[in-house]
């Protein structure tokens, strides 16, 4: 039984892995895991396949140096994201996925293997419907964050086992069943090898000769079937023969590939007038009303042409024919497909404000995407069979028209825009580096009408002339808007990047060392990035990008849509530089009330210990204590206005604790100055009594000085008298 398990195990391992990097695979940019329990450890590769999953960017800490605490965190923010989900996660801890425990780990990516693919493939079979009628609600999730793509419209079951025998029964009735095969389980069902080779017959009855599958030996048919599915149906290949063909294969290992069938099964078979088709759509937003009977009536019968179509397609591709009469074929079917997309482009209209189609809608457009991926495979095929460079020349223009055809990538990010784009603008630069040679080389072959004395398809010689001649006109004129684009996305990366800083920066601060933290991180982020110098740098490519692209485009929409984002942005830029360059002086001021507040409430705290004491000693002692009261005054007057203004700018707990602190001094201050606020003018006082004391001996002195003039004796002569006279003047 161990071996058993530890067999399981290691299967379930792979499988697991190469499921997460069939997802990672579409990340930008893209990951891989190589070891599942050691690469899960810190978390990011787990945010970044739910990123993938569900369309909503997570929050996640990066770095060359995450320590095990900054690991809990991200598994934290993944696990939260799935309770969110209303996604049960049972005996799972961010600690023991950080730890990379086997069972944990393999049990958490079942969780999301059967949430984001299993049930949400499964969730509208009806099968599924008669299991949860009883016991299973249906949700409309929007997502979370702002520009996320809104969640499929789902049944989420109480009982995960439903979702298995959902898809056990689509097995069972979309595909064994035609062929006379028994499906019980997703274990020894599997070991031969013809249940895959059914499901890949039902997809493309023509990569599949079931009566040969049934002579040959176990390995072999799941070889072919695990091939098949990859190479020619797009599925990515979960597991080897080896990992099947064994007593007792993983079934959750099965069921992971099993499901990814569902997403390619093109026409289902049903008994009930299409009702099985739309409970099988599960990759296109869908609304639950459906269009009216006749037009429900014409999109069904234009889906059966279309199915018709692309088998016609199918089956012409691979006949015999040299090349002229391939051709013809070829433009044969693109007329037909042309003509009818015209007739019936008005059936496709969304039939809700919010874009979304019907059901019979959606199926339609997946059918439409089909024979319009199948023609251009074809088309691509022929152009490179031509003989010679032409065949070269063939492969290049489908890669320029490609590029030329794709539309410019909006991410929610405009930094991976931005990116994006570059990557394609290089692409596009290699392409038009290209042209002029291969110009030359096509005119010549056009004007001799072969390669090397080959005659080729004249149809298709001048049907590329004409391509040619519309990517030449075309190329330099998307190249420049490109270049446009990206610089308008590299300054609103910019724009948002000044955004994100100031909102870590303009926000309630903590203490005193945590702002001046801040206050390093604002001036080192300033420098280092040169940020004042950035943005004119950015803006200033985007305004000569933006110059040359309206030049090259003379609509007058476009050029009045640059100049207002030009103008709207210039706006937005003033009002950030304003705010960012205001943050240094607002960070100093808290750092200098924190300052304040920290070395008067020391010195307050002390001199209240010591006053409080004194109120027990003499008059004397006390009158002579509280002669500097008035100082203290001002100390405390200090220590609120510094205080109130860090409650005021402070987070809850650093505002709570200054809030007490500031109740108890002010409590004991208002206490202690009611007994003592009478010695505020001690000095004031004591110097009017000095002064009054002065003036008393000042005048006492005069009066003495006056008395002994007046009643000293004179001899009476006219100079004595004078100078007595003088005397007394000099007195007064």
């Amino acid at each position: 039984i161990s071996r058993v398990l530890d067999e399981q195990e290691a299967v379930q391992k792979r499988t697991f892995t190469k499921w997460i990097n069939s997802h990672l695979a579409k990340h930008k940019p893209p990951l891989e895991v190589n070891d599942l329990f050691e690469d899960i450890k810190d978390g990011v590769k787990l945010l970044a396949l739910l990123e993938v999953l569900s369309g909503q960017r997570l929050p996640c800490e990066q770095g060359r140096q995450l320590k095990r605490i900054h690991w809990v965190s991200n598994i934290g923010t993944a696990l939260k994201f799935l309770e969110g989900r209303k996604i049960k996660l049972v005996n799972i801890h961010a600690t023991d996925v950080a730890d990379g425990r086997p069972s944990i780990v393999l049990g958490l990516m079942w969780t999301i293997i059967l949430y984001f693919q299993i049930e949400e493939l499964t969730s509208n079979l009806p099968a599924l419907q008669a299991l949860s009628n009883s016991n299973s609600s249906v949700e409309s999730t929007p997502g979370s964050e702002t520009g996320s793509p809104p969640m499929k419209r789902k049944v989420v079951n109480k009982y995960p086992g439903n979702a298995k025998k959902a898809l056990l029964r689509w097995v069972q009735s979309s595909a064994a069943q035609y062929h006379g095969i028994e499906v019980k389980d997703f274990g020894p069902s599997w070991r031969s090898g013809v249940a895959f080779e059914s499901l890949v017959h039902a997809i493309r009855p023509d990569l599949v000769d079931m009566e040969l599958v049934r002579r040959r030996g176990n390995r072999e048919n799941l070889e072919e079937a695990f091939s098949l599915a990859e190479n020619e149906l797009g599925i990515p290949r979960l597991l080897d023969p080896e990992d099947v063909d064994v007593d007792k294969p993983d079934e959750k290992s099965i069921m992971t590939y099993v499901a990814q069938f569902l997403k390619h099964y093109p026409n289902p078979h049903s008994e009930t007038d299409g009702h099985h088709d739309e409970l099988l759509l599960g990759s296109i937003p869908t609304f639950a009303l459906s269009v009216p009977r006749e037009e429900r009536k014409m999109l069904r019968e234009l889906k059966v042409f279309l199915d018709q179509l692309e088998r016609d397609v199918l089956r012409a591709q691979g006949a015999e024919g040299n090349l002229t009469d391939k051709y013809q074929a070829f433009k044969s079917f693109r007329v037909q497909y042309e003509m009818k997309k015209k007739q019936t482009d008005p059936l496709l209209q969304p039939v809700s404000r919010d874009g979304k189609l019907s059901v019979d809608q959606a199926l339609v457009k997946q059918a439409w995407d089909r024979v319009s991926a199948r023609l251009l495979e074809w088309h691509i095929h022929l152009d490179k069979s031509l003989p010679g460079p032409l065949g070269v020349i063939g492969a290049w223009l489908h890669r320029a028209e490609m590029a030329l055809r794709d539309d410019i990538p909006i991410h929610h990010a405009h930094e991976e825009t931005a990116n994006v784009i570059h990557r394609k603008l290089e692409q596009h630069t290699e392409i038009l580096k290209s042209l002029e040679p291969h110009r030359q080389t096509f005119q010549q072959i056009h004007r001799d009408r072969s390669v090397n004395g080959v005659p080729v398809p004249p149809e298709q010689l001048q049907d590329m002339a004409e391509r040619f001649n519309f990517v030449s006109t075309s190329c330099h004129g998307h190249l420049i808007k490109m270049e446009f684009w990206e610089m308008k996305y590299r300054l609103l990366s910019f724009l948002f990047l000044a955004e994100s800083k100031l909102k870590t920066w303009i926000i309630k601060y903590g203490r005193r060392d945590s702002v001046e933290l801040l206050l390093q991180n604002y001036l080192t982020f300033i420098e280092n990035y040169r940020f004042f110098d950035q943005y004119d740098i950015i803006f200033s490519a985007l305004k000569q990008s933006a110059e040359v692209y309206v030049r090259s485009d003379s609509t007058i929409d476009e050029a009045e849509g640059v100049s207002r984002f030009l103008n709207e942005t210039t706006a937005q830029w003033k009002h950030l530089a304003l705010e960012v360059r205001s943050v240094r002086s607002m960070l100093e001021e808290v750092i200098s009330n924190w300052d304040k507040y920290s070395s008067t409430v020391a010195s307050l705290q002390a001199w209240l210990e010591d006053a409080e004491l004194m109120l027990n000693q003499s008059e004397t002692v006390k009158r002579d204590f509280f002669r500097n009261l008035s100082h203290w005054i001002q100390q405390h007057m200090d220590m609120n206005d510094a205080g109130n203004f860090l409650i005021e700018t402070c987070d809850e707990t650093v505002s709570r604790d200054l809030k007490q602190q500031l109740l108890l001094l002010n409590g004991r201050w208002r206490e202690l100055f009611v007994k003592v606020k009478h010695y505020a003018r001690a000095d004031e006082v004591d110097k009017l009594r000095q002064d009054y004391h002065d003036g008393i001996n000042t005048l006492k002195m005069f009066m003495d000085a006056t008395d002994e003039k007046m009643t000293a004796p004179i001899q009476v002569s006219f100079l004595n008298v004078r100078a007595f006279t003088q005397d007394v003047e000099v007195i007064a």
